[in-house]
């Protein structure tokens, strides 16, 4: 079947499913996952979903998210509009049937419940973190990946007439990226998009050379992401102020003056300043928390990244890890972080051989483990370790092992970063850099994987399972597995993307997240 064919043909599999076209509100993708607005929860489904072989897992947030996993999720999006679209037009009015306003009003208490459990002011600040950030993911993945074969090929004394290109390349939107940060942040807050670019695009330009702030010279790029962040949600609030006050005939000419004008002016001499010291601290505080408690602190840092995940917080390193990367070019906390995906694997390796009679839930194990070790987590998360309990907090520790031993390494001089945020796992070596030359930062990134595959699987083997655990699960009926997979189709989920970056989902974060865990 041609691959065309085939994402049409589970799209058509998932809309009935959903409760068809009249029941979808709104539709998006992130990484991982297709996004979908419902007007209707209880005309969806799950069982059916889950049953389908293009299904990873299913995670319900603000959205209803069907988790497909990387690649497949970007091509079945579009061909699952379309499909949206033609069932709408093509069918007949109907007196009888709902509206899609009567199935709005059906489903408004069920989804109040829902946003009232994820609605907390912190979880909603951090959700548009996530969405400012995590539609970056894809340019940082392409640029970092090219930035990766540029320093490869310069190593090599390879194609030297072809690295100024890819340096181009791989360099051109890290230079940039502020400005996509000051117009998504615009976007976020209720403002008009271009204006937030605008303001933003002040940080990077080379002008600001020429201004003294603070007894300083400005750089171009200082503040960074954080800066033009700042002064993109001031420009929102100038413009909105502007909006209430000045004459409808003057709008257009005063009020995208006056944002860019007070915007910009306090951005030059206020944000720029405090932004390029926050970003400096921030690098500063990341260095010397490995070089001095590299062990402990990757230790730490691996085995909280699941609950992390799981509450939604981990969208908060998302401006973190951006920082970083434009700071020194690859953040050394991401691939500690990943190795929560590695803790997830080794646990679910241990839950296949303790439940050998319960095939259910090691058909689940079969199918999501490769999409587990390319770092999609979601489907073990899940499908398996979050439902059964203690393999959850037993994954946790194998994370913890491998982010101690990516930990040590950094601790003791080989730093191991990531050129960009999103993926993890083996996803995660083409994106790999570090201070000790390519070989040495792929070789302590593998070891830590392997760690968390051993940890994650010793810990889960031995103290995943209670007597009792056993008894209920170590069965070959039908109806046990069901209540799992149902369990974990209904745990809530958090926006983002599972991934370190992930982020998500950075989102979670209502994006995108960087890939899962």
């Amino acid at each position: 079947m041609a691959t065309e064919d085939k994402n049409r043909a589970t799209a058509a599999a998932l809309l009935p499913l959903v409760g068809g076209a009249a029941n979808v509100g709104s539709i998006a993708h992130c990484m991982t996952r297709l996004r979908l607005g419902l007007h209707d929860r209880s005309l969806v489904d799950d069982e059916a979903l889950k049953a389908l072989p293009a299904v990873m897992g299913v995670v319900e947030d603000d959205t209803y998210q069907i988790v497909l996993g990387p690649g497949a999720v970007a091509r079945v999006t579009p061909e699952f509009e379309r499909l949206v679209e033609e069932e709408r037009a093509a069918a007949p009015a109907d007196a009888t049937a709902p509206t899609s306003g009567e199935l709005a009003d059906r489903g408004a208490a069920i989804k109040a419940q829902q946003k009232a459990r994820n609605a907390t002011p912190f979880k909603l600040f951090l959700r548009r973190i996530a969405n400012i950030f995590v539609p970056l993911i894809p340019a940082l993945i392409g640029c970092g990946i090219i930035a990766g074969l540029n320093g490869l090929l310069v190593n090599l004394d390879l194609l030297p007439s072809v690295t100024p290109a890819l340096a181009a390349m791989a360099s051109g939107f890290m230079a940039l990226i502020a400005v996509f940060v000051g117009y998504n942040t615009a976007k976020e807050f209720g403002g008009t998009p271009i204006l937030g670019g605008a303001v933003a695009a002040i940080i990077v330009f080379p002008g600001v050379a020429d201004i003294d702030a603070f007894g300083q010279t400005l750089s171009p790029g200082q503040g960074g992401v954080l800066g033009a962040l700042g002064a993109a949600v001031l420009a929102v609030y100038v413009e909105k102020w502007c909006r209430r006050w000045v004459p409808e005939a003057l709008d257009v000419l005063v009020t995208p003056t006056l944002t860019v004008l007070i915007s910009g002016l306090v951005t030059i001499f206020g944000l720029m300043y405090v932004a390029g010291e926050v970003s400096s601290a921030i690098g500063t505080f990341a260095d010397w928390l490995l070089s001095t408690g590299g062990a402990g602190a990757g230790f730490v840092l691996g085995g909280l990244f699941l609950p992390l995940v799981m509450l939604g917080l981990h969208q908060a390193l998302i401006p973190i890890h951006t920082t970083l990367i434009e700071q020194q070019g690859y953040t050394v906390l991401l691939p500690i972080l990943a190795m929560a995906g590695a803790g997830q694997v080794g646990a679910a390796a241990a839950v296949y051989l303790r439940l050998p009679r319960n095939e259910s839930i090691r058909r689940t194990v079969r199918s999501a483990l490769p999409a587990g070790l390319l770092g999609v987590g979601e489907p073990l998360i899940y499908g398996v370790s979050l439902p059964l309990g203690r393999p959850f907090v037993t994954a946790c520790v194998g994370g913890a092992f491998g982010g101690a031993f990516v930990g040590l390494f950094n601790q003791l001089g080989d730093a191991v970063g990531s050129t960009a945020i999103g993926p993890s796992g083996w996803a995660l070596f083409p994106l790999l850099d570090g201070n000790r030359g390519l070989g040495t930062t792929v070789a302590v990134y593998a070891g830590g994987l392997v760690a968390g595959y051993i940890a994650g699987f010793v810990a889960t083997y031995f103290f995943g399972f209670s007597k009792s655990l056993l008894e209920e699960f170590n069965v070959s009926q039908e109806p046990a597995p069901s209540t799992v997979a149902a369990s974990g189709s209904r745990t809530t989920g958090t926006g983002g993307s599972d991934r370190p970056g992930d982020s998500g989902d950075p989102g979670d974060s209502g994006a995108k997240e960087p890939a899962g865990v």
